[in-house]
């Protein structure tokens, strides 16, 4: 028995025996309109375009946190480093004075109150972190 071959117009599916033109996800048909693919290199540029100015914008809020951040530390560094004889209170201001002799010490007493060389005013917060006024 020979099976009689179909035209390459009919859509004829060899393995099920059926004719599945509506079944395709393409057009079967000569009068189908045509498929074209849609230009995505201005959508692609676009979006890049986006992220790009996202990424950007997060990568410069975290360097400035990581800056303030290192500032605090060198602060809170050069206090703990320096001398004083007293504990500190939470939420009270302290002044930081350099000596002569180059050593740093933590005084009560406020800058405009006597001629120590002033380093800066620091606030002691509840963390004991150290911010400079």
């Amino acid at each position: 028995m020979t099976e009689e071959k179909k035209p390459d117009s009919v859509v004829f599916n060899t393995e099920t025996q059926k004719y599945d033109a509506a079944l395709k996800p393409y057009a079967t048909n000569v009068g189908a309109p045509v498929i074209t693919t849609t230009d995505t290199n201005a959508w692609k540029n676009r979006s890049i375009n986006k992220i790009n100015h996202k990424v950007e914008a997060k990568y410069l809020e975290l360097k400035a946190e990581y800056e303030k951040m290192m500032q605090e530390f060198e602060y809170n560094n050069l206090i703990f480093e320096s001398k004083f004889t007293f504990e500190p209170i939470i939420g009270e201001v302290y002044h930081l004075y350099k000596r002569t002799n180059g050593d740093s010490f933590l005084s009560i007493i406020a800058p405009e109150q006597c001629r120590f060389n002033a380093l800066g005013s620091f606030y002691l917060n509840a963390d004991h972190i150290w911010e400079k006024i």
